[in-house]
């Protein structure tokens, strides 16, 4: 695995590979001292053209824990906001010697261009492109599943989510979490249903691994882990459904409908949350919530994607844990 650009890009293998060195990096969190010394000497650069404060500290918190030198660039207040392009960006950034660059950026595609135009030579990691995909945001979520719905006595390592029933409800339409986790959870051969009024459902979905659906209720009983998904207002210049108050009514979680999952079933969101729109705050706050360790969870799987990128099984004999 050179680089991380999609969720569709990794095999069953690959992906358990992941989830498993994170569930051993996991443990770095409650240590007194919470570091590694594997990528010492390599450097991180987080390349954000778009706001993102959460995942861009999981990022720099998961490289400082293996000690890796941490550059932060944002586009707002730099020469990118001048005019100055990816490709220029990229070339001074590889010029610093950056090994690895993590990407977010409004474009669709973005990251994969920074890779296979070879404007650099290190490891590329999409944190995020447009409305298309956010791989290291569903590999954080297929953690966290596995760690509450598998039976393995050790949180689930080595086995995969086969035949858990996964519900994304919400904007689909403007949401790269939900297309990353749609190809991720079905490789790891969990059934995806996707909830969301017919406006917000994309052109195309019909060729996602996915069972689509407009009412929330019928699929409740059966849903493992339910994931609520944030309405993007500021990605919206046309009126997708007729209020909030009706949005609300038909497609967000209260406690009502929580209540109507089976027992051992988990309530996530991918963060912000807009809270009485998708979710209430009941909800949220909830001990069916895993929203908060999804954030805990962030750092271990972003550190295991970057130990591994960046060549960490080589340095196996320092230990992961």
């Amino acid at each position: 695995m050179k680089h991380l650009l999609s969720a569709g890009d990794l095999d069953r293998d690959e992906a358990v590979r992941i989830l498993d060195t994170a569930e051993e990096l996991l443990g770095v969190a409650q240590r007194p001292i919470k570091k590694l010394p594997t990528l010492r000497g390599r450097t991180v650069v987080n390349l954000f053209f778009e706001d993102s404060t959460r995942t861009r500290i999981s990022f720099e918190a998961a490289a400082k824990r293996l000690s890796a030198d941490v550059i932060n660039f944002s586009a707002k207040g730099s020469s990118a906001s001048k005019g100055e392009g990816l490709k220029d960006t990229a070339l001074t950034l590889q010029a610093m010697g950056a090994d690895a660059v993590v990407v977010r950026h409004g474009a669709s595609g973005a990251p994969h261009r920074l890779a296979h135009e070879a404007w650099t030579k290190g490891a590329v990691v999409n944190a995020g492109d447009g409305t298309h995909e956010h791989p290291t945001q569903a590999l954080l979520d297929a953690f966290t599943m596995r760690r509450h719905l598998t039976d393995d006595s050790a949180n689930g390592t080595g086995a995969d989510l086969a035949g858990k029933r996964v519900t994304i409800v919400g904007d689909v339409l403007h949401s790269r979490v939900a297309r990353s986790n749609a190809l991720l959870l079905h490789t790891l051969g969990a059934h995806v249903t996707l909830v969301a009024p017919p406006t917000l459902l994309p052109v195309g979905v019909d060729t996602w691994p996915v069972k689509t659906s407009y009412d929330l209720d019928e699929t409740l009983e059966g849903t493992d882990a339910l994931m609520m998904l944030r309405v993007q207002g500021e990605r919206m210049n046309d009126a997708y459904f007729p209020s909030a108050r009706e949005y609300s009514r038909r497609y967000g979680l209260d406690v009502a409908r929580m209540n109507r999952l089976p027992d051992h079933g988990i309530v996530m969101h991918p963060g912000p949350m807009n809270r009485g729109m998708e979710i209430s705050a009941d909800v949220a706050d909830s001990g069916r919530s895993v929203i908060v360790e999804q954030v805990t969870n962030g750092v271990a799987v972003r550190m295991a994607v970057l130990y591994l990128l960046l060549g960490g099984s080589q340095n196996q004999n320092e230990g992961t844990a």
